[in-house]
């Protein structure tokens, strides 16, 4: 497997990643075995995060014996310093590890949250205490909006991005990435197919390979997904002309109608957890279903009941989505799903 630098980092990672997201919907057996197929087969960038169940705690048990074979990256989805270590300390007990190679800021997709984080006794103070320790190596931030993200690269406070980058979200190809660049900060590109709305796993990776440094980070699920995308990046890369014109064809079917979780709708008068309910469908596909009868998705869906079609969001959104017909699509999807 080829590798690549990640950023002023200088971990040498492999081409492609490993996301953890999708590993809680298996059997804790299958999800040990997708790891270790991973690691076989060269991928030794793994990526996953504390509030993603039982992840960590099944890469952990996959990793054991193989630790040093492997680069890990988790997440903090705290804002303050003393949420953050709690945080630190459980994702070191379940990955049955002493340090985190690459440790993030999950989701901070606000200026509220990214003030948080960088301010008084917030996350980044935990950071810096656990990079003293020794318990962490690297600092990172993940982003859905591209004016934090924007803001994050060029602060100087981190050494990585994650970032929503495909061939239909294809933005930070613009300015996000030549700013990483500028400021020597590794890529690790989320969502790679789109949150599942890309079948077409060779136009996918083969898309995310043209761009030098640039880590794809899918979630896997099933042995075969991840032979499938090694073996594509194995090579050859190169795209023909008929594959750049699949993909603008793609482009043109799914058009601009999905939310790409930016959060400009927020905050709703009503409550209505907007970008979560239109994403239901991508969740659906990468949580296991029991997550959905209950929690956190459950309340979201309810809070879209809520909607008084207002027209506010609407007026927000800078892709000019018709937010309230997608909320009541997705309703409906759920109750599919669900009952």
């Amino acid at each position: 497997m080829e590798t690549t630098r990640l950023g002023k980092t200088d971990l040498h990672v492999s081409r492609i990643g490993f996301g953890g997201i999708p590993i809680q919907r298996l059997t804790e057996g299958g999800a040990i075995e997708v790891v270790r197929r991973c690691i076989d087969l060269g991928v030794t960038f793994i990526d996953t995060a504390n509030g993603y169940t039982t992840s960590e705690e099944r890469i952990g048990k996959a990793i054991a014996g193989r630790r040093e074979e492997v680069v890990i990256a988790t997440k903090t989805g705290a804002r303050d310093k003393a949420g953050a270590l709690r945080h630190l300390e459980l994702s070191l007990e379940r990955l049955q590890t002493d340090y985190i190679d690459l440790w993030q800021f999950h989701g901070v997709s606000t200026f509220e949250a990214y003030d948080q984080v960088l301010g008084p006794d917030g996350a980044m103070e935990a950071a810096q205490e656990a990079l003293r320790a020794g318990k962490v190596r690297h600092v990172g931030i993940t982003s859905h909006s591209m004016d934090v993200a924007l803001k994050a690269a060029s602060a100087g406070r981190f050494e990585t991005i994650q970032f929503p980058f495909n061939f239909v979200t294809n933005e930070p190809a613009n300015e996000l990435l030549p700013l990483t660049r500028e400021h020597d900060l590794g890529f690790i590109a989320m969502k790679p197919f789109a949150g599942g709305m890309l079948g077409n796993a060779n136009l996918a990776v083969k898309y995310l390979l043209q761009f030098e440094g640039v880590v794809p980070d899918p979630g896997i699920e099933a042995v075969e997904e991840i032979e499938e995308i090694v073996d594509i990046v194995s090579g050859p890369w190169e795209m023909s002309q008929r594959e750049r014109e699949e993909m603008e064809r793609i482009r043109e079917e799914l058009g601009t109608r999905f939310c790409r979780r930016c959060q400009y709708c927020l905050p709703c008068a009503q409550g209505v957890e907007i970008p979560t309910v239109m994403n239901i469908r991508s969740f659906w596909k990468r949580f296991p279903p029991e997550r959905f009868g209950g929690g956190g998705i459950a309340a979201a869906v309810d809070s879209a009941r809520e909607c008084i079609e207002c027209g506010e969001c609407e007026e927000k959104c800078p892709y000019h989505l018709p937010i309230i017909e997608m909320l009541a699509e997705a309703v409906v999807f759920y109750d599919s799903v669900v009952t």
